[in-house]
């Protein structure tokens, strides 16, 4: 799939959040029109289930539209579309006349509608690359080119500053074995091998076949104008711990991986230019989602009792 496919589907995907907005706010504030063009309008069961579809669709909205890589979920709406064809069905057997007919029509319309969602949940299935998250970063260090690439290229040096990494193995020129700080405190290890490097430009790599965590990533490096350094940019594609519902766990937490990609991009900046990741009383882990939360203003550090 090339790049402008990518991005047509997830046009695509982000339109059927829009029709599922649609569809979910004409359900809960016009029921009795919705269950009058389904000819569903003599059922006390549809008094029911007519708003609570319209909330699922709003929670289909939530999640297309919200989402970065909107494709994965698609699969919700999949899901849904069977719930509504299979209650559809079985009102048809159950309507005479004019409410057999728009019962009929609503199910053809449903059934168009399920092959839309079932085209785009397969077509983003089937990206080879695919992932459930992917997320970028980029920021100016003031240091050459050179320097910088050396430091990033000796893999060991990750966990200095990527601050869910316990530690990179490198066990050759290519091949790496990480550990990382998994959910519920439980470490995460996998082999990965360096899938491209361009001395000072670039290095890519992703994650060996069989991972526990599959995930690929890559940095560039370009001098930034003016002679201010080195531009690093960053791209991360990788399936969260636990998957779509950890990631999203994660950000109820405070754990946002966008902002953790960030906070790894800052620490790696004061690594490069002071030699060590920035701290404080109040904040002794550097910078840190989570930690800033519930972070305090900094005090002098107490020695027997006096500052």
């Amino acid at each position: 799939m090339t790049e402008r496919d990518h991005h047509n589907l997830e046009g695509l995907a982000r339109g059927l959040g829009w029709a599922s907005l649609g569809l979910g706010a004409v359900q809960l504030s016009a029921p009795d029109m919705v269950r009058h063009m389904s000819g569903v309008d003599d059922s006390s069961l549809s008094r029911v289930m007519v708003p609570l579809v319209g909330v699922r669709e709003l929670f289909h909205a939530a999640v297309l539209l919200g989402s970065r890589r909107p494709g994965p979920w698609v699969w919700t709406r999949v899901a849904g579309d069977v719930m509504d064809l299979t209650s559809l069905g079985c009102a048809v057997s159950h309507r005479r006349g004019k409410r057999r007919r728009r019962t009929m029509t609503a199910t053809a319309a449903v059934a168009g509608i399920t092959a839309v969602d079932l085209y785009t949940a397969i077509r983003a299935g089937r990206r080879p690359w695919a992932y459930g998250l992917s997320l970028h970063a980029a920021i100016t260090v003031k240091r050459p080119r050179d320097e910088v690439y050396g430091f990033w290229r000796d893999l060991e040096n990750l966990p200095r500053f990527m601050i869910h990494l316990r530690s990179v193995q490198v066990i050759d020129q290519r091949r790496s074995r990480w550990i990382a700080k998994g959910p519920a405190g439980k470490d995460v290890e996998w082999d990965a091998q360096i899938v491209e490097d361009r001395p000072e430009e670039l290095i890519a790599w992703r994650s060996a076949a069989g991972a526990r965590v599959r995930n690929s990533g890559s940095v560039s490096f370009t001098d930034a104008p003016g002679g201010r350094g080195t531009e690093v940019r960053v791209e991360l594609r990788f399936d969260p711990p636990g998957g779509m519902l950890g990631a999203a766990f994660a950000r109820m937490l405070g754990e946002h991986p966008d902002q953790q990609v960030r906070d790894d991009m800052r620490r790696f900046k004061q690594v490069m230019e002071t030699g060590e990741v920035v701290r404080s009383e109040g904040s002794p882990e550097g910078v840190h989602a989570i930690r800033q939360l519930r972070q305090r203003p900094a005090q002098p550090v107490m020695s027997g009792g006096r500052p």
